[in-house]
């Protein structure tokens, strides 16, 4: 049995009920295609299997490959790709079928291989992903709480979040110092999504405000915009980044933009 790998953040999943309620929560079928990010030793992938007949598994350890496509045999056809998932391109993975992603999640990487999933919505259906309890906490959090921030707006604009089940430190071989959570991603119709030129600006604005989270807009986002740009958006400049909904920083970019074409026709 391989040894969990520090340095790649391993802590295989083991207890059988749980995995039998995340298996139930993604509720696979034949014809789907699924797509496992760092499967381990297979604790979801066999399970998964047994209901799609088919998975695709992208693997950064060498070593757990050929032990897991091996247990893989008599449960069905197992695609393994030794990659980085943060190198994985799944709009071309997908083609002409979405994907549904699955996952136990590095969590000393999860966030980039959030934001990197985001780049691909239009190519997902859905996404589960076992994450630090905290991290699953601050993506469903709403306007006003402590743990709203960057994390929260920009997935909550592409996705609607939903918290599953709760896991303990004890379902994992070897326990992490954190509790974990399953959550489920659904990516927003695309009539529903920000216009994509709008996204960078979106995600400036967002970051600024939240690297300053305790000043308000007007001095968090001074080297980004004015306070007319603020109150053109129908937003108070006193007001603070937590209290804001996703939308309204969609709102701003929008004042942004149209105050930036403005001044470039006057020059």
């Amino acid at each position: 049995m391989p040894r969990p790998k520090k340095h790649y953040g391993q802590h295989f999943l083991h207890e059988r009920g749980i995995i039998e309620r995340i298996v139930a929560a993604i509720d696979p079928k034949p014809g789907e295609h699924l797509v496992e990010i760092g499967p381990g030793e297979g604790a979801l992938t066999l399970p998964l299997l047994d209901k799609a007949r088919v998975l695709t598994a992208i693997e950064l350890d060498s070593e757990l490959i050929e032990p897991l496509r091996e247990r893989a045999r008599a449960h069905g056809d197992l695609t393994i790709l030794h990659a980085d998932v943060l190198q994985a391109d799944f709009t071309a993975l997908a083609g002409d079928r979405k994907l549904r992603l699955v996952g136990n999640l590095p969590y000393y990487v999860s966030s980039p291989i959030l934001f990197h999933c985001l780049q691909h919505t239009r190519a997902i259906e859905d996404m589960h992903f076992m994450l630090q309890k905290e991290v699953v906490d601050r993506m469903a959090a709403m306007p006003g709480s402590k743990t709203y921030g960057r994390l929260s707006v920009m997935l909550q604009l592409v996705c609607t979040v939903e918290p599953l089940l709760r896991v303990p430190a004890g379902a994992f071989r070897p326990p992490p110092q954190v509790e974990s959570a399953v959550v489920r991603l659904i990516p927003r119709p695309q009539s529903l999504l920000p216009e994509a030129q709008l996204m960078p600006a979106i995600e400036q604005i967002v970051r600024a405000a939240f690297g300053q989270r305790r000043k308000t807009l007007a001095n968090a986002l001074s080297g980004t915009m004015d306070v007319e740009t603020i109150c053109g958006a129908g937003i108070d400049p006193r007001a603070r980044a937590e209290t804001l909904a996703p939308q309204q920083y969609v709102a701003l970019a929008r004042v942004a933009g149209r105050r930036d074409e403005i001044s470039g026709h006057e020059r």
